[in-house]
């Protein structure tokens, strides 16, 4: 007697079965190495915020735990990128990122601050993770001491190490900008090679500009004054020159 076929759970109800963790997870990340490291990350994160400040669609952060796997919330192995961004979700703050609350997106840009400590595990471990698991499409690194500076892009499942600008630019597909190292600092250029500024940057150009104008007027007016002296020296000099010879020099006006 032939027996019954057995019948495969839907997804549904296997979905049902599983218990995820709560969305609500605070961020267990270490200290960061140095003040150095901190500027670095936190003026990434004011950059690009600023400069997409129009956009309510991303969302970037540093130093952040990422939980990605809901049966073992944070790897002993893994701690959260210093620097990361992730397109098309919603942009509010967050305690953590927590992958399976966010419609399983990952990172789409990672930047990795090396330091002597954690540049084997930004360069081994790290990198392994995102390319295999969060399959993020751009990952940098940079070490702020000796601005050491190296990018890669995922390309058939795999990264492919970017090939720096004659200056030594890195391009990020999905930021549209370039990465590159700007007075000892990993900043943001544009497409056409214009450097992403703060607006406490703007407005300290903008008075620049103002003083260097404002210096250019009174060298105008220095170069002013000095003719109106040679001519009103000359005058005197004419006006004696015609009282020797006998003329009263306001006769002749």
């Amino acid at each position: 007697m032939s027996q019954p076929l057995a019948t495969t759970p839907s997804l549904e109800a296997v979905t049902e079965s599983i218990i995820f963790p709560p969305g609500d997870i605070y961020s267990d990340e270490p200290p960061l190495e140095s003040d150095l490291h901190r500027e670095q990350i936190d003026l990434l994160i004011r950059l690009i915020k600023w400069w997409w400040r129009d956009r309510q669609d991303f969302y970037a952060t540093g130093n952040l735990t990422i939980y990605f796997s809901p049966n073992q919330k944070k790897s002993a192995e893994f701690r959260g990128p210093d620097f990361f961004v992730v397109l098309d979700t919603e942009k509010k703050d967050r305690k953590s990122w927590v992958v399976w609350q966010e419609n399983g997106k990952y990172p789409n840009v990672i930047i990795e601050m090396l330091s002597d400590s954690t540049a084997s595990v930004d360069k081994g471990l790290k990198k392994q993770i995102y390319q295999n698991t969060f399959r993020t499409p751009d990952y940098f690194w940079f070490d702020p001491n000796n601005l050491e500076l190296q990018g890669f892009h995922i390309v058939d499942g795999q990264y492919q190490e970017l090939a720096p600008t004659e200056l030594g630019w890195l391009w990020s597909q999905q930021l549209d900008m370039y990465l590159g190292v700007e007075s000892g600092k990993l900043r943001f250029f544009t497409p056409d090679g214009h450097l992403v500024i703060l607006p406490e940057e703007e407005a300290n150009q903008q008075l620049q500009q103002a003083n260097q104008q404002l210096q250019q007027t009174n060298q105008q007016l220095e170069q002013a004054n000095q003719q109106l002296e040679q001519e009103r020296q000359r005058a005197e000099k004419l006006a004696e020159r015609l009282r020797v010879a006998g003329i009263d020099p306001e006769q002749i006006f």
